[in-house]
């Protein structure tokens, strides 16, 4: 009894000091290339993902076939290319992020590891082992984003999260954000300067 005790003690000590140590970052897609390798629902649930929040990225997906929603959704971007090939090594060619969310693991893995030796950060989708990035919950209210991650642990609850995020944000956020924007074009001084007076006129929103 007491050995099962200290086993959950330490199971619980392990679960605390587990952080999430990704770094997050927001891409301007348009000025990048990326590829997705699969045709079917799970890249359209990856082409649609990048499209909602960069609606002008620059994809190309490669498939042998395509359902009709994908190319439907292709149609409807320019920046979206299709090609109607197997994956091959020379596709990897001038690219700077890769999905691969193929029916097969066995291609799934082949693109990773041919990425891997081009230096390019690549995510196989639902295997966590084989991803350089996750592509996590995503707010978006005008100018401001938030980016949510649970670390590839619960897909579940960064979507609750979401939406409970998109619920509280106020939908004029952006004309707040438009305004302090102006107001810091007006600031003289120097860079410590500006933003002793930006928290001075944002203080009050903390405090709210």
């Amino acid at each position: 009894m007491s050995e099962k005790i200290d086993n959950n003690q330490a199971d619980l000590q392990s679960q605390e000091q587990e952080r999430n140590e990704l770094y997050p970052i927001f891409l301007k897609l348009h000025n990048l290339s990326v590829l997705i390798v699969g045709g079917g629902n799970v890249g359209l649930e990856k082409l649609s993902f990048l499209l909602k929040s960069s609606p002008n990225a620059k994809v190309e997906v490669v498939a042998p076939t395509f359902i009709p929603e994908l190319v439907s959704l292709a149609e409807a971007h320019p920046g979206v290319k299709l090609t109607g090939k197997k994956f091959k090594k020379k596709m990897l060619k001038k690219r700077h992020m890769v999905i691969a969310c193929t029916n097969d693991l066995k291609v799934n893995r082949r693109v990773y590891t041919l990425s891997r030796k081009r230096y390019l950060i690549c995510n196989i989708a639902d295997t966590p082992d084989l991803c350089d990035y996750y592509l996590g919950g995503i707010v978006t209210k005008g100018n401001v984003k938030i980016a949510i991650s649970t670390n590839g642990k619960s897909p579940t609850t960064a979507k609750r999260l979401r939406e409970f995020f998109e619920e509280v944000i106020p939908e004029d956020i952006n004309e707040m954000v438009q305004n302090l924007n102006e107001y810091r074009k007006t600031l003289k001084g120097d860079f410590e300067d500006k933003v002793q007076k930006m928290n001075e006129i944002t203080a009050s929103l903390k405090n709210k």
